[in-house]
């Protein structure tokens, strides 16, 4: 699956988790998938834990992230540890 077909999958609704980014207009965001693949879920535990998701998502939700990080480091934005 191209890009563009990825992050289509990922939008903000309004009135929707605060109007945080979700996934395929269900109440899972990028951030949630993504805390549990920072932790050490896999895959399978993600869907698992979120069965209305697609092997996709997770791809999706890589991507996305990955083009929030290139927007910050250009941007000058850092995350600083916890």
């Amino acid at each position: 699956m191209d890009a563009q077909n990825l992050l289509s999958r990922i939008a903000a609704e309004p009135g929707k988790m605060g109007g945080k980014p979700v996934i395929r207009g269900r109440r899972i965001t990028p951030a949630m998938v993504l805390h549990m693949l920072a932790n050490g879920a896999s895959r399978a535990e993600v869907l698992e834990a979120y069965p209305v998701l697609e092997p996709e998502d997770i791809d999706a939700c890589l991507l996305y992230a990955a083009r929030l990080s290139d927007q910050a480091g250009a941007s000058g934005i850092v995350i600083a540890a916890e």
